[in-house]
């Protein structure tokens, strides 16, 4: 018997939930980076040499500068749930001279399963389309190293304060704490601290 038939609602499909390759095209342009640019947004968090997680990176938006901020020592695990976000991704990282910096990496829906340690996590846009929360980030929190940083962003067009601030509830409850709250446009946002 599914779930319907035992009188639950299904629980939405993994398509329901993430945005579709084909709006992603529209996210990468000049307006949006006037209002969020990447380099202003993540130069203050990550270091050279650093390996940095880059969680529903869609067509790279932020994965390329911040491949370029980890340098040739560094690496950025660009960690997807759809293979068209990631081969899309791979093309750009080519165009822009980055792809041995960047490690494209498949998720389960209900699971990263990297098994490098990190020294930062970008999770942009993407934590309300994660089906659950709070696994998602006591599994993130187990990779970052002592004093790894997580920078969440939702946005407040899909997301209210409310709902984030049970974000930042599960946050503490696996093990961050609140270092800043960095104003970003449209944006709720939180720098968590390990």
């Amino acid at each position: 018997m599914n779930d319907a038939q035992h009188g639950k609602a299904p629980a939405p499909a993994v398509s329901e939930r993430v945005c579709p390759p084909w709006l992603c095209f529209t996210f990468d342009n000049i307006f949006r980076r006037m209002v969020q640019n990447p380099d202003r947004i993540l130069k203050p968090y990550i270091k050279p040499g650093w390996i940095v997680l880059d969680v529903g990176p869609g067509m790279g938006y932020f994965t390329i500068p911040m491949a370029r901020m980890v340098g040739e020592n560094g690496k950025v695990i660009a960690a997807d749930l759809q293979q068209q976000m990631l081969d899309g991704l791979d093309h750009k990282a080519f165009k822009y001279g980055v792809q041995e910096r960047i490690k494209l990496h498949l998720t389960k829906a209900d699971s990263i399963g990297i098994s490098e340690t990190i020294d930062f996590c970008l999770a942009f846009w993407m934590v309300h389309e994660v089906p659950d929360r709070a696994h998602f980030l006591n599994e993130i929190c187990s990779k970052l190293k002592t004093e790894g940083l997580m920078l969440i962003a939702e946005p407040r067009i899909h997301v209210s304060k409310n709902e984030f601030d049970k974000t930042l509830e599960d946050a503490k409850k696996a093990g961050f704490s609140i270092a800043d709250m960095p104003k970003i446009f449209l944006s709720y946002t939180a720098l968590l601290k390990k």
